[in-house]
């Protein structure tokens, strides 16, 4: 019988890491033929930044969202969003200006920080409610459409040198949508296995699916977005970096959050409204005076971005 149990705990955390891996290779792959698809199609630099990229990369939180509300885990919903968003400016920037200062330059830019600053103080009396329905969902959906339609316009006449380099992605549309479905595929299996591993390791040591959601699947989520940000700073494209950082969390916000909330109501903790939505709030206010203030982000920053991101975990 103790057997059993320890290969059910064993099978736990081998979920988890066939998740993890899951959505990481998922999301490079979803990301690389869509990136290629988007380009075939003459479509704009900053589009693909902002938008393609921006949706590949958080597939993974949108997937492990659903799976976990119709696994009536709300927790882990919720803390996969904020989390993904915390991470995101804290550990995948602060980890990419490490690697290469991030040169912050165009109104573009500013303006979807901007847009994601007012995404995230929507966020509060949504949460104040305790509850994200249907029609609050329906609301950040409709938001998200409005940016994608204001992203496309606004991006004819931008001046956007930075084109993002895949060199490995496929040249072939056939083989660029066997990218595309492949990855969808990986990411798919990946939100399962470890929404499960993860939900299962949160009840055996009596652990808050809240802080699984915050920390373990949130950083799992975000592998996509750091492999793309990593290899954005490596070949010095900083606004494909910034740019993928950026609509990434609008996306998780309005797009993840919204669609999520629309098939499925979701109940949120009253420890996310007290203390991990401030920190989200506080930490987006850095990026934006960041981004308005100085000409580029360097390492001593993206250090104290890595030393903020420690803090908060340990602090969850």
């Amino acid at each position: 019988m103790q057997n059993a149990a320890k290969s059910g705990d064993f099978l736990e955390y081998v979920y988890i890491l066939v998740g993890l891996v899951g959505l990481f290779v998922g999301g490079e792959a979803l990301v690389r033929g869509s990136v290629n698809i988007a380009r075939r199609l003459s479509i704009s630099p900053l589009v693909i930044g902002l938008t393609v990229v921006a949706f590949g990369t958080s597939a993974p939180e949108l997937l492990v969202s659903l799976q976990a509300a119709w696994r009536g885990a709300p927790d882990i919903a919720v803390g996969n969003i904020v989390g993904s968003n915390i991470a995101n400016v804290l550990l995948i920037l602060g980890m990419t200006a490490l690697v290469w200062p991030i040169r912050v330059s165009g109104a573009a830019v500013r303006n979807d920080a901007a847009f994601m600053l007012v995404g995230t103080v929507f966020l509060v009396p949504l949460f104040a409610l305790g509850e994200i329905g249907r029609w609050a969902g329906a609301v950040l959906f409709v938001a998200l459409v409005f940016y994608l339609v204001w992203t496309f316009l606004t991006s004819r006449d931008a001046d956007d040198a930075d084109e993002p380099e895949h060199e490995v992605a496929p040249k072939s549309p056939l083989v660029s949508l066997l990218w595309v479905g492949g990855g969808l595929l990986g990411l798919l299996f990946g939100a399962k296995f470890l929404v499960e591993g993860s939900v299962s390791v949160a009840r055996d040591f009596g652990v808050s699916e809240a802080f699984i959601g915050l920390t373990i699947v949130a950083m799992g989520t975000s592998l996509p977005e750091l492999a793309t940000s990593l290899i954005a700073a490596f070949r010095r494209h900083s606004e494909i970096a910034i740019g993928n950082i950026l609509g990434s969390n609008i996306f998780n916000i309005f797009g993840i959050l919204g669609l999520t909330a629309m098939i499925s109501p979701i109940s949120v903790a009253p420890r996310f409204l007290t203390f991990d939505l401030p920190i989200m709030i506080a930490v987006s206010f850095v990026l934006v005076g960041l981004l308005l203030t100085r000409p580029q982000i360097g390492r001593a920053v993206g250090g104290l971005m890595l030393l903020g991101y420690v803090g908060y975990v340990i602090a969850a």
